[in-house]
C-alpha cells in the first residue's frame, strides 16, 4: 500500500492488525513500514527497529517520535472484517494503530513540513517484553541520530476519543519480574513429618510477600506484588520436595524497588530458615518507571490544544510499564495516553481478546504528532 498516495489510514491500520507479529518477528510489518516510509521520501534506515528521518529548513534541533510494532500472543475474539489472520497472535494492544498515526504524520510533514530541524520517526519492535527500545539503543540509536527529546502515544480505552491525558514526573510503573525456588525434601502425603514440604512452605511464602506492599512501603506507594505461577514436582500421592513462585512487581520509584527486592529476599530466607530449606530469588528489571520530563510535557499538552483535542495536565500514574521509559532516561521525553473511546470494543481493556483500536483517533494522532513537531522545530522567528 502506498502511503504517499492513500488518505485512508483506517485501511491502512487494517492491514497491519490482519497481519500481526510477535517481538522480533515484526518481519513483513517492519518491510511495511519501510516502504511506506520510502515512498513518501525519508531516509530509512533497517535494524533492529525501522527509522525515519525527515528534514526541513536549516534548524540544528531533533526530535524523536516513537511508535511500538509488535503484536500479542492472543487468539482474537473480535468479528470484524479484519480479523488477525495469524492464529494464537493479534493486535489487543493498539501497536497497529500506533504505528498508522505516526505513519499518517510522516505523510502529513513530508507535504507540508512547516518546520525547521530534524523529525526522527522510531517504529520499535517488541515493546511487549520490554526488550526493543533496549534493543534499539543498544545497535547506536542515539549515536546514529542524536535527539535532543523524544515522545511516545499509547491509547487508552475507556476514555472519550482523542482525549490527551499526561504528568510531569512518573507517569508508567516499573515492572520487575522475580522467581523464588524452594529446595525441600520430597516425601509420601500419608506421612509429612518425614519430609519438608514444599508447597506448604511456598503457600506460607505467597502469603508472607503481601506483607511488603501491606506493612513494609508507604501506604500510596502505588507498589504491586503478585505471585503468577505457582509450580511443584508433587503428584496426587507425593509432597514435593521442589516448588517455584513465580511473579511480576511493580514499583513507582527506583527506590522502592530496591526495597520490594531487599524485602522479598529477606522474607524468603526467613520462611526458609524457619523450616529448614533452602530459597534461591532471581529478581529481574526489563521495564524501569517512565518520567516524564517537565518541559516536554507542557509542550505535549500545548500540542494537543493546538489539534483541538481535550486535555488532563495531571492525570494519576499508570500501574501499567512501558518500554518507552528507556528512551525518556537517555533523553528528555514525554509518554501520553490519548483516549480510545468508551465502549464497545474500543472501550474494551488493552489485552481483551475482544479489543480494537479505534481508527476515529487516526486522524486526530496524525494530527497532533504534526502540531507537536511544529511547536517543538518551530519555522524561524516563530520562536519555540
Amino acid at each position: 500500500m502506498n502511503l504517499s498516495v492513500t488518505s485512508d489510514l483506517s485501511a491502512i491500520r487494517q492491514a497491519f492488525h490482519r497481519d500481526p507479529e510477535l517481538g522480533f518477528d515484526e518481519v513483513r510489518t517492519k518491510a511495511r513500514v519501510a516502504a511506506m516510509l520510502r515512498d513518501l521520501g525519508l531516509e530509512v534506515h533497517e535494524g533492529v527497529g525501522v527509522v525515519g528521518v525527515l528534514r526541513a529548513g536549516q534548524g540544528n534541533r531533533a526530535i524523536g517520535l516513537r511508535a511500538d510494532m509488535d503484536a500479542l500472543p492472543i487468539t482474537e475474539t473480535s468479528t470484524h472484517g479484519y480479523v488477525s489472520g495469524t492464529p494464537g497472535v493479534m493486535h489487543a494492544c493498539g501497536h497497529d494503530g500506533h504505528m498508522t498515526m505516526l505513519l499518517g504524520a510522516a505523510r502529513d510533514l513530508a507535504r507540508d513540513p512547516g518546520f525547521s530541524g530534524t523529525v526522527v520517526f522510531i517504529f520499535q519492535p517488541n515493546e511487549e517484553h520490554g526488550l526493543g527500545a533496549r534493543a534499539m539503543l543498544d545497535e547506536g540509536l542515539l549515536d546514529r541520530f542524536p535527539l535532543d527529546e523524544v515522545y511516545a502515544i499509547h491509547n487508552l480505552p475507556g476514555a472519550p476519543v482523542g482525549e490527551v491525558s499526561t504528568r510531569a514526573g512518573l507517569i508508567c510503573s516499573s515492572e520487575s519480574l522475580f522467581e523464588i525456588h524452594i529446595t525441600g525434601q520430597g516425601g509420601h502425603a500419608s506421612m509429612p513429618q518425614a519430609g519438608r514440604d514444599a508447597i506448604t512452605i511456598g503457600a506460607e511464602l505467597v502469603q508472607a510477600l503481601q506483607t511488603i506492599v501491606a506493612r513494609k512501603l508507604a501506604p500510596g506507594a502505588g507498589a504491586v506484588v503478585s505471585v503468577t505461577e505457582f509450580l511443584t514436582d508433587g503428584q496426587r500421592n507425593v509432597l514435593p520436595g521442589q516448588a517455584t513462585l513465580k511473579g511480576d512487581a511493580r514499583a513507582r520509584s527506583p527506590e522502592d524497588r530496591a526495597q520490594i527486592e531487599t524485602l522479598m529476599r529477606q522474607i524468603a530466607q526467613g520462611v526458609a530458615a524457619a523450616h529448614g530449606v533452602t530459597a534461591k530469588v532471581s529478581f529481574r528489571t526489563e521495564f524501569i518507571e517512565t518520567i516524564n520530563a517537565a518541559p516536554q510535557t507542557e509542550a505535549v499538552l500545548r500540542a494537543a490544544g493546538a489539534a483541538g483535542l481535550a486535555t488532563i495536565p495531571d492525570r494519576a500514574p499508570m500501574s501499567f510499564s512501558e518500554d518507552f521509559a528507556h528512551f525518556a532516561a537517555a533523553v528528555p521525553g514525554c509518554f501520553l495516553l490519548m483516549g480510545n473511546g468508551e465502549s464497545g470494543p474500543h472501550g474494551q481493556p488493552l489485552h481483551s481478546s475482544d479489543y480494537d483500536f479505534n481508527d476515529a483517533l487516526l486522524p486526530m494522532g496524525a494530527a497532533f504528532w504534526a502540531a507537536l513537531v511544529r511547536d517543538r522545530l518551530p519555522l524561524p522567528g516563530e520562536g519555540a
